[in-house]
């Protein structure tokens, strides 16, 4: 897990900015801690989802934007879709306990101050506000992945991820239109992230689609994702920077004749040995008819 730089800049504005809504700023530093808190809850619920779906997650990252976790499940629909689910059900998961703790703290006889239960109630707003903004269905928000995950299941990998984009810039426009109407710089940078995201998955919606189209080789399949290789010289060297098709030559570079141990598959990035690409593909029927789309 890392801190951005940024983060304690911003923390220290924010902070600052609020200062009097407590009787000490010890308390604006504790609201402050905890809607990272939440965040960080959020980004190790995408996380842990990831790897029980056997996807990779190493790292997750929090800066003023809130949080990133990068998280790479298996190309199914159903891998991603929980993945990115289980942030937002995190902040559900949440409400109930916020809700009851800051409803407790209104009790006299508990003996609870009133900066305490300010900050309950300050801490149950900030994750109902996060959950809210997080499953708008704007790519790539948590809400714009779910649906493209949901779209994946009836319009195939690449064109679920143009449609989802296509949304995302429509949703990002409208933040650029609150942003000047606010003049709010903060709302500017959402719609600038926004953007930047969604140029990135039309690029990759686009490399999608002519992968998907590409002719497949008879006789191997990958054991990730079960998709035959393309033919063709898509797999580059690491020692000499040769491109070369590794199946045509039994991951042996035609040109430096180094020989590479694992291959890595163009639809999902899985890496294995290439013995076990031809044994998978000798236990599927028709393993060459398996494309991704």
């Amino acid at each position: 897990m890392f801190l951005h730089w940024s983060w304690f800049l911003v923390a220290a504005y924010e902070i600052q900015d609020r200062k009097g809504s407590y009787s000490s700023v010890g308390w604006n530093i504790a609201e402050y801690l905890a809607l990272f808190l939440i965040v960080l809850l959020h980004e190790y619920g995408h996380a842990l989802a990831c790897r029980q779906v056997g996807g990779t997650a190493n790292q997750i990252v929090l800066w003023p934007l809130g949080g990133v976790a990068y998280v790479d499940p298996p190309p199914r629909p159903g891998a991603t879709l929980w993945s990115i689910a289980a942030g937002p059900l995190v902040n559900v998961a949440l409400l109930p306990v916020l809700y009851g703790l800051a409803i407790l703290s209104r009790s006299s006889a508990l003996g609870w101050s009133a900066d305490v239960h300010g900050l309950l109630r300050a801490v149950f707003y900030i994750n109902l506000t996060l959950l809210i903004f997080n499953i708008l269905p704007i790519y790539p928000l948590d809400g714009g992945q779910i649906l493209r995950s949901l779209l994946w299941f009836v319009m195939g990998r690449a064109r679920s991820l143009m449609a989802a984009t296509i949304i995302g810039f429509i949703g990002a426009a409208g933040f650029v239109v609150l942003a000047i109407h606010m003049q709010s710089i903060w709302f500017g940078l959402i719609a600038a992230f926004m953007l930047t995201n969604c140029w990135s998955g039309w690029k990759q919606s686009q490399a999608l689609s002519r992968l998907a189209k590409l002719p497949r080789r008879d006789g191997f399949a990958c054991p990730s994702c079960k998709t035959s290789p393309p033919i063709g010289a898509y797999w580059k060297c690491g020692k000499c920077g040769q491109p070369f098709d590794t199946f045509g030559t039994g991951a042996i570079c035609p040109n430096c004749k180094s020989q590479f141990p694992l291959t890595r598959c163009l639809d999902c990035r899985g890496l294995h040995p290439m013995s076990e690409w031809h044994a998978y593909a000798s236990r599927v029927p028709d393993a060459s008819r398996i494309s991704s789309s």
